[in-house]
């Protein structure tokens, strides 16, 4: 049974890019073909390569691990998956449901498997490729969300080696002619697909379409051209985004190949819970405390809110429990000049610590209403459970 890619980069199956990418340059140092005298080196140098590929790509990955290593061979050797291993794209794709690529149709999770065979951007494509997306997370208080915010994030991503200028070797290295493509950089597969067999010019993996081999890899990289730098990066968080959502900073993400642009850097951004209000889609929800006499004759309440101050009108005889709606005052519509409401629920607050005058008073009021109280046993929990 062929080596699972996590054990071949001697990685935890929850291991981060960053994890993956150190374990890559490890191997690399040690089984680089022209640095290693060992007889495997090119061998494990490969195996790592294509570990590396697969487990930093999240469409691939997803994919490999739903299907395993078997599987996801089998898959890529022929074009297709079977059984449906339609990895995260469902039904999303250009070709419908139930096909050999799992409803996918070169869209979504098998999207860089038929890419690979049938061409359209995927790593299979001929030509420089673009960098790989990187992901990171924000935490916002709701009040940034309402407002929107401008944040610094710091985060460590790779970037071009600065030493080698993302060649993997020093400019001065020696060079010889590739073995496996005989310097033309491509090398040409052919594949049995459920569409016939197909025939595709590839980059070379072993020069990675240079056409040339190096006695001497960069020290710096260890041969694969990035470094793992730490950058801090400042993102504009519009008003009204909600917790799940992601902001996309283009040309942020990895390098990618000399000539083709960068990837993305996608933030998901998370809103915590506030302590006062409760955000309904972009309604905020929100309770307020009002006295009996307030309840009873009616008046005019101030609520804080994340713009100030607001004033809405509670009328005479007002039930604990009613809620009010202040309309527009709730979350931003995002990227929109609308407002949500505000929905309030007030609640009427029994008094606790009375005077002798407002004790009387109240005892006044109930024997008014008929009822025969003794003040001393209980009298404002059964004047509460009456209100």
């Amino acid at each position: 049974m062929a080596e699972d890619f996590y054990d071949v980069l001697g990685v935890s199956r929850d291991a981060d890019e960053d994890e993956i990418n150190a374990a890559f340059r490890q191997m690399a140092s040690e089984y680089h073909p022209d640095v290693s005298d060992a007889e495997d080196a090119e061998e494990k140098f490969k195996q790592a390569k294509k570990a590396k590929e697969v487990l930093t790509d999240e469409e691939q990955r997803q994919m490999y691990d739903q299907l395993g290593h078997e599987r996801y061979m089998q898959a890529e050797k022929r074009g297709a998956t079977e059984n449906g291993g339609q990895g995260r794209g469902g039904a999303r794709g250009g070709m419908g449901g139930g096909g050999p690529f799992g409803g996918a149709g070169g869209a979504g999770g098998a999207g860089s498997i038929f890419e690979q065979f049938f061409g359209g951007g995927g790593r299979g494509q001929t030509g420089p490729q673009s960098g790989s997306d990187l992901r990171t997370r924000i935490q916002l208080s709701l009040e940034d969300a309402y407002h929107g915010v401008e944040r610094e994030l710091t985060i460590e991503r790779p970037e071009r080696c600065e030493d080698c200028g993302g060649a993997g070797h020093p400019e001065d290295a020696d060079s010889r002619t590739c073995p496996n493509c005989d310097g033309q950089g491509q090398v040409t597969q052919v594949q049995q697909t459920p569409f016939g067999r197909v025939q595709q010019s590839q980059t070379c993996g072993r020069c990675e379409g240079t056409g040339e081999l190096f006695d001497e890899t960069c020290s710096t990289c260890g041969g694969d051209g990035e470094v793992e730098r730490e950058t801090t990066l400042t993102v504009d968080i519009p008003a009204g985004i909600r917790d799940g959502q992601s902001l996309r900073m283009d040309r942020e993400g990895a390098p990618g190949d000399a000539g083709a642009p960068n990837g993305d850097l996608l933030i998901e951004v998370s809103v915590a819970d506030d302590d006062t209000f409760e955000r309904d889609g972009n309604d905020l929800r929100a309770h307020e405390a009002i006295s009996f006499p307030q309840a009873v004759f009616g008046d005019t309440v101030e609520l804080e809110t994340f713009d100030g101050t607001v004033e809405f009108d509670v009328p005479a005889g007002t039930q604990s429990g009613e809620t009010f709606r202040l309309r527009g005052k709730g979350m931003p519509h995002l990227r929109g000049r609308r407002q949500g409401d505000l929905y309030v629920e007030v609640q009427v607050v029994t008094p606790q610590d009375l005077t002798e005058e407002q004790r009387e008073a109240l005892q006044a009021f109930a024997e008014a209403g008929g009822e025969e109280i003794e003040v001393e046993e209980g009298f404002f929990e059964r004047l509460k459970s009456s209100l």
